[in-house]
């Protein structure tokens, strides 16, 4: 089968475009990166929704009955992390950190 100039030109241009742009996709660094983890802030809008503290010890017993001394993020059932780093993720707050030696009122004691 005879093949005509412009076919031949037409399928050489494409395998010459395909062959520069898969080198250029190779070469081009990547620009995709993990976010860093963030650290819930108090006057987080979820924070402040489950009454989020920093400090377990300075939890308003009043305002948070449930609360009970001892209940910290560190040693609740939620807390992604060993009890001994002093932040780690938590379901409860989506992508973000709390402290260990905080509590929220999800608490819930690990087994």
């Amino acid at each position: 089968m005879k093949t005509s100039r412009r076919t031949f030109l037409l399928t050489s241009l494409g395998a010459a475009s395909s062959f520069a742009l898969s080198r250029q996709a190779l070469a081009a660094p990547s620009t995709v990166t993990a976010a860093a983890p963030v650290k819930i802030a108090e006057n987080d809008p979820v924070a402040l929704a489950l009454g989020y503290a920093p400090d377990a010890t300075t939890v308003d017993k009043k305002k948070y009955v449930k609360y009970a001394a001892g209940q910290d993020c560190g040693n609740c059932s939620f807390y992604q992390g060993k009890t001994t780093e002093p932040w780690a993720h938590c379901p409860m707050f989506g992508n973000k950190l709390v402290a260990s030696k905080a509590w929220c009122n999800a608490y819930s004691k690990r087994t």
